[in-house]
Order: structure tokens, then sequence, then C-alpha cells
């Protein structure tokens, strides 16, 4: 299963990621088997599927803390017994969502297509617009998890911490080998990967003003990776 998401997610620059929100529920069903208690996959996950869309409909709309389970069991039509049968308490659901956004994104970007790993340009490149697609794939994921990060349990919230601290290493281990191989300029600032990430934020988060001026992905993408490159090339 693993193997397939794996196979699956990493696309070159410029396509598109075939990921759903049910390829995420297989992976959940698969690395909670012990919290979720029904086991045949034809059942569960097109009703962990049902949970988490309406979940995360209705915190990008309210807010995680403000959701009830009696909300949830409304928006999901599963009934709260029903819902135990996959968590057993919010926290559990929310640990559940960050892990399988996380783990993706460590997947997804550790795996650069052959042959752009050798080239520092290639690869800031793919990292940029590889980031952005799979957030466009599954926005209200990655909304949910920026937008309610403030609010999560202290255990919780360092897992937000820890992946956006993830990505900024993976930018920063391309831009060091750049200028470890004089490709890019010896005087880069050492920022430059941490501020990546709120360029990369910006698309998913406030698309209604993107949305409005006419840019594209495929024009937003260029342009960040166009800015960051202008940083740090000669």
């Amino acid at each position: 299963m693993e193997d397939t998401l794996q196979r699956d997610a990493v696309a070159p620059q410029g396509a598109a990621f075939d990921l759903t929100t049910e390829d995420l529920c297989k992976s959940i069903l698969a690395r909670h088997a012990d919290t979720i208690c029904v086991r045949n996959p034809t059942i569960a996950v097109p009703k962990l599927k049902r949970i988490i869309e309406a979940a995360l409909d209705l915190s990008n709309r309210g807010g995680f803390q403000a959701m009830s389970l009696r909300d949830l069991s409304r928006a999901s039509g599963l009934s709260t017994g029903g819902l135990y049968a996959y968590f057993d308490s919010k926290t559990t659901l929310l640990k559940m969502i960050l892990l399988e956004v996380t783990d993706l994104v460590e997947r997804v970007l550790s795996k650069p297509p052959v042959g752009s790993a050798s080239d520092p340009v290639t690869h800031l490149r793919w990292l940029i617009d590889t980031h952005l697609r799979l957030t466009e794939a599954l926005l209200p994921w990655f909304t949910f998890a920026f937008m309610e990060a403030k609010n999560f349990p202290p255990a919780e919230r360092r897992i937000a911490v820890d992946s956006e601290y993830l990505t900024e290493t993976l930018f920063a281990e391309v831009i060091n080998r750049g200028i470890d191989s004089g490709v890019f300029r010896k005087d880069t600032s050492a920022l430059l990967p941490a501020l990546i990430k709120p360029l990369l934020q910006e698309w998913y988060v406030k698309r209604a003003k993107y949305r409005r001026r006419g840019t594209s992905l495929e024009v937003y993408s260029r342009t960040v990776q166009d800015l960051v490159l202008t940083a740090c090339t000669k």
C-alpha cells in the first residue's frame, strides 16, 4: 500500500497528483489498525472517508475545537457509536490526520525523479513545484493543518512543527549542496530555506486572492521558483 502511494505521488514538475482522500484513508486504516475496530477495508475505508471529509469541512468552516462529535455524526451520517469504531477521541482523529499529512510530505519530497537530484537548480525547482501541487491535490488537509495548528494540543502541535521543520530541512539540504558545488552563491542567506515555506503556504491559505487575480498554479509555481533562485544563483 505504501509503495503504491509513493509511486503514484512522485510526479515530475508540471504533472498533477492523482491522490485522493480515499488513498489517504487506506493508509490511515493500515497505520492505525490498533485503534480502528473495523478491519474490512471495503467497509472501513468509505466510512473513514466520510468521517475525514466531514471533519475537515467542519473544521475549515468553524474550527476543529468547536466541532462536536454530534456535529461530526450529523455531517458524516454515522452514529456516535459508529464514530467510536474509528477513533476514541477527537485528539486521536486529529493525530490521524496530522500524521498522514506529515508522512505524505516526507515520502513525496524525499524522492525526486531520477536525475534531478544531481542538479541543485532542477532539484530546488522540483521541490517547490511538487509541494505546491501536493497541497493543490489535497487542499482541505493542508488548510486544516495550517489553520488549526495554533489550537492543537502540545503533542499534536509538535507534529505540525516537526513537519514544517522537515520541509525546511529538505530545502536547506539542496541549497547547501548548491553552495558547496559552486552553483549557488556562497553569500546565500541561511534564512532562505525558512522563507520558502511561507511562499508555499500562501497558495493554499489565500487561494481566494489568487483566484480573483486569475493566477494559475503554474504561474504561481514558476514565480516562486524564479524568486527563490534569484536569491541564491550567481
